[in-house]
């Protein structure tokens, strides 16, 4: 990431913080007040971007990427592995396992 990308980036968010509209002009004010300078194409991209979307959602969602390529492999693998995963689970099943209320699940 330039330091133009970044520079952007953290004037939208401060801009976003404090409500504030994003435009090209205020971020273009904030990195100036930070003494940060950029090519002029940085500050409208970004404006552009940030009214295009919801700011909100591009934050929470920052860490949701690979959509493609998680589906493209999913539909690339065979259905015999599968079937293996279900295979395994009976066989826990079968064997008693550990009582599944003295296990605890850390992701709920």
């Amino acid at each position: 990431m330039s330091a133009g990308e970044l520079g952007c980036t953290y004037a939208a968010l401060l801009l976003h913080n404090d409500g504030i509209p994003i435009t090209a002009e205020k971020i273009s004010t904030v990195l100036k007040a930070a003494n940060l300078s950029v090519e002029s194409y940085w500050p409208v991209l970004f404006a552009k971007l940030c009214q295009n979307r919801n700011v909100d959602d591009l934050i929470l969602n920052v860490g949701a990427g690979g959509g493609t390529a998680v589906v493209a492999a999913a539909a690339a693998a065979p259905t015999a592995a599968a079937a293996a995963p279900a295979a395994e689970e009976k066989k826990e099943e079968e064997d008693g396992g550990i009582d599944d209320d003295l296990m605890i699940n850390l992701f709920d």
